[in-house]
């Protein structure tokens, strides 16, 4: 009798963007391998089946290939300040430049010994040079998770390699936007982990947040109808304790100068905060982000794209210019 699973439908059974990198990083992690192009075009599990490829050693770095194959070096994605790399396979769909790309992972964080954002750089570059040994290097981030790109630039640059191409989707300079508290930062990532429906329970979690740890705040959200009555708190409070340490190690971060481009993707709308009064809300109308202080102005390329911090990623038209804007700034750089 066949098995009916094999006509399973991932995005008909609820997948979307966040559990399809789980589900590469599992399949990596089991030595199966196969780029979320793949998955897009093949959903149905049986058509999926005959896109795997066997791998002689499973993965231990699990950098997804996103879309595996171009004539132009790779552009390198890393994840955000909350280890989502999910916000890359919309993006690199819209992506209209012939380059493989592939979304980057935060390498094993010791528990013992707290990581610095130097440590962290130089165990994603040894993933980085399975892939592409030599540069010239291209890479690009969204928020805060972009500062760990230019630690990745500036641990390559010393060792006289190329950069060619640094893309920042909406990164302030961490002096500028690193006084957010503890409380703050597990409010921010209990919202991340709802998804679509962040704005809408965005007022009910955050009423929770200064009296509640990072357990109660995420069985909030699931009791609340935020997060699935499935969905795995345990494995979010583990994830959790890495964001924390990923923060920490971006607090202590001494931001060098580099002789170096970026393209600044900035969003043209405030991200409005409910705890903060109009006229202390976080400004997206200034296009440096403070990256003046280390990096020569004329260097920086600052090009605005519709929609606040969030809706600049998660909306298909605002994801979209945002797309033509990398693929244009990718073909100049040629």
């Amino acid at each position: 009798m066949a098995d009916p699973a094999r006509n399973d439908h991932f995005f008909e059974l609820g997948g979307h963007s966040l559990l399809a990198v789980q589900m590469l990083i599992r399949a990596l992690n089991l030595g199966l391998s196969f780029s979320a192009i793949d998955l897009f075009r093949a959903p149905v599990l049986k058509q999926l089946a005959s896109k795997i490829r066997l791998q002689v050693q499973p993965s231990n770095r699990a950098v997804i290939p996103v879309r595996p194959t171009g004539s132009q070096p790779p552009l390198f994605f890393v994840p955000t300040g909350f280890g989502d790399c999910s916000y890359v396979l919309g993006l690199a769909a819209e992506i209209d430049v012939d380059c493989p790309v592939y979304a980057l992972p935060w390498p094993p964080f010791d528990d013992v010994r707290p990581p610095t954002l130097e440590a962290v750089a130089a165990e994603v570059i040894l993933a980085i040079k399975q892939i592409q040994p030599r540069g010239p290097y291209r890479f690009a981030g969204y928020s805060s998770g972009a500062i760990l790109a230019y630690a990745i630039a500036e641990q390559l640059l010393s060792a006289d390699e190329v950069v060619s191409f640094m893309a920042f989707i909406d990164v302030s300079l961490p002096a500028a936007s690193s006084n957010g508290s503890l409380k703050n930062l597990a409010r921010e990532f209990v919202l991340d982990r709802c998804g679509i429906l962040r704005d809408e329970f965005h007022e009910v979690l955050e009423c929770n947040t200064e009296q509640s740890s990072i357990s109660e705040l995420l069985e909030k959200a699931q009791k609340i109808g935020a997060l699935a009555p499935d969905h795995d708190l345990h494995s979010d409070v583990s994830m959790y304790q890495k964001v924390d340490a990923f923060h920490s190690a971006l607090r202590s971060y001494r931001v060098p100068s580099l002789a170096i481009e970026i393209h600044q993707f900035y969003a043209s709308e405030p991200l409005i905060s409910h705890q903060v009064p109009p006229d202390k809300q976080l400004r997206s109308d200034l296009p440096n982000q403070g990256w003046d202080r280390v990096v020569n102005a004329e260097a920086i390329r600052a090009v605005p794209v519709p929609g606040n911090h969030a809706t600049m990623v998660s909306n298909p038209e605002n994801r979209r210019v945002l797309a033509r804007a990398i693929s244009e700034a990718l073909d100049r750089g040629c």
